[in-house]
């Protein structure tokens, strides 16, 4: 099964502190709803990019992407 990940952008000065803090509200909302994800977290993709992050299987794809609202997906490929 496909994996989908869906991104949060943040972008600016505080971009790094906010996509760690969305991640932080990421982790409470499964924890609150009892679902165990394969993946979650925040990358800084530069001084003014970053992102949070969660891996979803494709089949479950369009109920998180309805409750969370993230801004964009991307088939999940592990590095």
């Amino acid at each position: 099964m496909r994996k989908i990940k869906l991104i949060w952008d943040f972008r600016g000065e505080a971009a790094a502190k906010t996509a760690e803090h969305h991640d932080i509200h990421l982790k409470e909302y499964l924890e609150k709803e009892k679902i165990t994800l394969e993946k979650t977290g925040f990358e800084i993709i530069n001084e003014m990019h970053a992102i949070a992050f969660i891996v979803v299987e494709e089949k479950d794809m369009i109920t998180f992407r309805d409750v969370l609202k993230p801004h964009r997906g991307e088939v999940y490929t592990a590095n």
